[in-house]
């Protein structure tokens, strides 16, 4: 479990293609020095296994399904990717719970400067409009974020310059292809609901008849 405070932006250094999935090298100066064989680290927001340590570097492996799902397929030597070790159970909850399962890739709309801050507008994912809800969480990329403001096709969030500062998300060449993960509590709250409506032979709203 993680909570989407993004500790430090590493920059890959090496993919080695290995049957059906790759092995990723990850430079790292703060998150590599504290890991362990089988830690657990959260990589633009995807939950990956450390195999391999150096003072300076972690290795990964990547499977097929995880490369199919988020936007590590368009990973190359020099992609910056924001790191997270997971939440300490006596740690302070900073952010929002975020479990390293990446829901659905999405691309940029715009990216506007208001001042001291930048709003970012972003597609909505097919099947996720259900599950945001106006300043409520999400995960982009891995960071915890607030929905500013909310469409049917499309909604945007305003990142403070701490996040501007410290995380992946106005690189230009990450805009197309940026991981999202809806927040659990309303993917539970979706799921009771629908159950309630399928238990009263009614059926969720928007489904055909």
């Amino acid at each position: 479990m993680f909570t989407g405070l993004v500790e430090e932006v590493g920059t890959v250094t090496r993919i080695d293609e290995v049957p059906q999935g790759s092995r990723l090298y990850i430079g790292s100066e703060l998150i590599a020095p504290g890991l362990a064989l089988g830690s657990s680290v959260a990589v633009d927001g995807v939950c990956l296994t450390a195999i391999e340590l150096s003072d300076a570097q972690f290795v990964a492996e990547v499977s097929p399904e995880t490369i199919a799902r988020t936007n590590m397929a368009s990973y190359t030597v020099g992609t910056r990717v924001n790191l997270e070790r997971p939440l300490a159970a006596d740690a302070r909850l900073g952010g929002h719970f975020v479990q390293g399962h990446v829901d659905a890739v999405t691309k940029q709309r715009f990216v506007r400067e208001e001042g001291d801050f930048v709003r970012i507008g972003f597609d909505m994912p097919e099947g996720l409009e259900h599950y945001l809800v106006s300043k409520g969480s999400i995960a982009i990329n891995g960071v915890s974020l607030t929905v500013a403001s909310l469409g049917s096709d499309a909604f945007d969030i305003q990142l403070v310059p701490h996040t501007l500062q410290n995380t992946n998300l106005t690189w230009s060449e990450r805009a197309e292809m940026l991981n999202v993960e809806v927040d659990i509590l309303g993917k539970y709250v979706a799921r009771m609901l629908e159950g309630h409506l399928e238990a009263s032979g009614r059926r969720p709203t928007g489904d055909s008849a």
